[in-house]
């Protein structure tokens, strides 16, 4: 993609119009998207004005919005030359990325949406960042032994944290993953759930299986869950336990016991790394009981080894609506009781 010669355009103020042009139109149709929902969409997010005459692409708009929206286009151009797909997850992912206020972040983030062999390698896909913060995240659990993922639903720190795990079982680089929740009571008492312990506790887990089946066949899932090679159980089955050479995940981690999250954390053993995530504003604790995770991210802040990573509404990578629920809810609680 590149800027042709064209008419001198003189901004005003802070305006600036961008002429992009591309090599190949056979892509363009996959670039625009069908009706052009594509740019709509880039239009709508970043106020700018996108016009195509041809192989050419006119932006038009703030300095700061066009320049997004150049970068964005250029990712997403980048992705197809590479014969790599671009639905609006994608596009959506381009513009978190080409506006984030972290110049080297955004950098490194677009460049691994449009790299064919960047992100983390599992059985049945590549995963890579799909906001800035998610690349940070990401490099947090490469670097660090101990990781907290703090942030709203929808923002990938569980996805994330087990397709890091995944990433690295394949690899040989640890021996076993352990995913782990705390089974606390929102709504209904276990008591009252049919069947036996392991059938009350996996709806609980549900969404780690999810998780695993996204990145693995379903016969390796369940090889694996036989084997031991991937545990998914309960918090309260932890204790006790060293464990060595396993990636330890514990989600949901804001219904966890000030005990037992110093229980659960003192289970890393020898060549083990541990992901915990969770959201402080979700607590489901009896009220008066204090979150394990609030204060574990007290206590361990400075700690050498640990790393925090804080997701905000802009990295909600669900339904966009998802997104705009969070925003919601954040500003009620901004507004006091019963939103005055």
């Amino acid at each position: 993609m590149t800027v042709p010669d064209g008419p001198s355009f003189v901004p005003t103020g802070n305006d600036r119009r961008i002429d992009l042009t591309f090599d190949d139109n056979r892509l363009l149709p996959l670039l625009f998207g069908e009706h052009e929902q594509h740019l709509s969409r880039i239009e709508k997010k970043l106020g700018v004005t996108l016009v195509s005459r041809g192989n050419v692409l006119t932006i038009a708009g703030p300095a700061d919005s066009a320049d997004a929206a150049r970068a964005a286009l250029d990712t997403l151009w980048d992705r197809l030359k590479a014969g790599m797909g671009v639905g609006a997850a994608e596009v959506d992912a381009a513009l978190r990325m080409a506006t984030a206020v972290d110049v080297s972040l955004r950098e490194a983030a677009l460049s691994a949406l449009a790299d064919p062999k960047a992100g983390l390698r599992t059985k049945r896909r590549a995963i890579v960042p799909r906001s800035p913060t998610q690349a940070k995240y990401l490099d947090a659990l490469s670097q660090y032994e101990l990781v907290f993922g703090l942030g709203p639903a929808g923002t990938g720190k569980t996805y994330l944290a087990v397709a890091q795990a995944v990433s690295l079982l394949i690899a040989g680089q640890v021996d076993r993953i352990i995913l782990s929740r705390p089974a606390v009571e929102a709504g209904e008492r276990l008591g009252f759930l049919p069947g036996d312990m392991k059938e009350k506790v996996d709806p609980y887990l549900r969404p780690l299986y999810d998780a695993l089946h996204d990145m693995l066949p379903g016969d390796q899932v369940t090889k694996r869950l036989e084997n031991g090679v991937i545990e998914v159980a309960p918090l309260a089955f932890m204790r006790g336990r060293t464990l060595s050479n396993a990636f330890v995940i514990l989600d949901e981690a804001q219904n966890t016991t000030p005990m037992q999250m110093k229980m659960f954390l003192t289970r890393l053993g020898e060549g083990s790394r541990m992901a915990i995530t969770g959201d402080i504003t979700q607590i489901d604790l009896p009220s008066g009981q204090k979150s394990g995770l609030k204060d574990a991210i007290r206590i361990l802040n400075g700690v050498e080894g640990v790393g925090f990573v804080s997701f905000t509404e802009a990295d909600v990578v669900r339904h966009p609506l998802v997104g705009r629920i969070v925003r919601a809810y954040d500003a009620d609680v901004k507004a006091g009781p019963e939103g005055a």
